[in-house]
């Protein structure tokens, strides 16, 4: 039985700059300053942005912008990517962009990298161009990028400036087991995407945890699971709030994404059976209901699987629905539920 308690687990939240139906990629931006704002003073480690292309509802394919946009807006909460996707750009770009977010903002910054194109084979041909093939150098690509951003690449030939000596924090994503085995090899922090292919997330982080080799970076294991949460006063009401969310995968199971819609009393007559099973698969991960039951469903996840920290991702329509989501979960995890009773 699990010793670790939830009021240790640390907390963050993923930003997916997703649009909702009705409004702009301005207003996505201005809404997540918003919710920034507020996660800094509700105790959230960090915020972070991934790099998804060609997406109408996903707005964070400048993800280096959006992060330095978020650190200027805010004065202490951690801001990354979750993640840059490695292949689609040169080590030396990153070290650059990066090596300059650390400069501005020192200390706030973190790195997170993905192996995936983050959108279809014909957009990432559109990215990558002769370098289709990248996902196979991602290992070196990482190695490289860990030297561009070290005090000891100065006598090298090739510089990142500024970057170099930053030592910006790296981490590896995983949405499989292939990433487990690199985070472990190299001794850094696995971060796994449980919010939408939960399937190989227990898989997975055993590898990572049996086969890690300490390094200067870390000296310990240290897993983060990306989880969906839709947490409201009631169980009913966040599950009406959570049909946006399913509305939302239901769009990436059939391959007719639409922008956030609003929720609906019921799924019924939206999706047929074989959809309905598909997106629940992909939600398998997934805390949606009142404080209580948030509560207890967190302790039997983090009982089962020992994770460092997780980090939540919230599609909800309702922008004030939103902030409230996140702050009951701060409060479920800090063990503050005054204002979360009556569920």
């Amino acid at each position: 039985m699990s010793t670790k308690q939830l009021s240790s687990l640390t907390y963050s939240i993923l930003d997916l700059a997703t649009v909702i139906e009705g409004k702009t990629p301005a207003d996505t931006f201005k809404r997540s300053v918003d919710v920034a704002r507020h996660a800094e003073e509700w105790g959230y480690e960090r915020y972070w942005f991934a790099e998804h292309h060609n997406m109408i509802s996903v707005a964070s394919s400048a993800t280096s912008l959006l992060i330095g946009h978020i650190a200027e807006k805010t004065t202490k909460i951690r801001v990354g990517s979750g993640g840059i996707m490695l292949p689609n750009h040169s080590p030396l770009i990153i070290a650059e962009q990066f090596g300059t977010l650390a400069t501005l903002y020192p200390n706030r910054i973190d790195l997170g990298l993905g192996r995936a194109p983050g959108t279809d084979q014909l957009t990432a041909m559109a990215i990558r161009g002769e370098r289709f093939s990248a996902p196979h150098d991602f290992p070196t690509d990482v190695r490289k990028l860990q030297a561009f951003l070290s005090a000891e690449n100065k006598n090298s030939k090739v510089r990142a400036i500024p970057g170099e000596g930053t030592d910006v924090p790296i981490w590896i994503l995983g949405s499989s087991t292939d990433s487990a085995h690199l985070a472990a090899a190299y001794g850094l922090p696995y971060a796994f995407a449980s919010h939408f292919a939960p399937q190989q997330f227990l898989a997975a982080i055993k590898i990572y945890r049996d086969n890690f080799k300490p390094s200067a970076q870390l000296q310990q294991p240290y897993v983060m699971a990306c989880v969906n949460v839709v947490v409201a006063d009631t169980d009913q009401q966040a599950e009406r709030l959570a049909t946006s969310l399913k509305q939302l995968f239901m769009g990436i199971v059939t391959g007719k994404r639409k922008l956030l819609q609003e929720p609906v009393e019921s799924m019924d007559g939206i999706w047929d059976d074989m959809q309905e099973e598909a997106v629940y698969q992909m939600l398998a991960v997934s805390f949606i209901g009142g404080p209580v039951k948030v509560k207890t469903d967190l302790q039997s996840f983090l009982a089962q699987t020992q994770v460092d920290e997780v980090m939540a991702t919230s599609h909800i329509y309702d922008h004030q629905a939103r902030l409230h989501s996140y702050e009951l979960l701060a409060n479920i995890i800090k063990g503050n539920l005054q204002l979360a009773a009556n569920s």
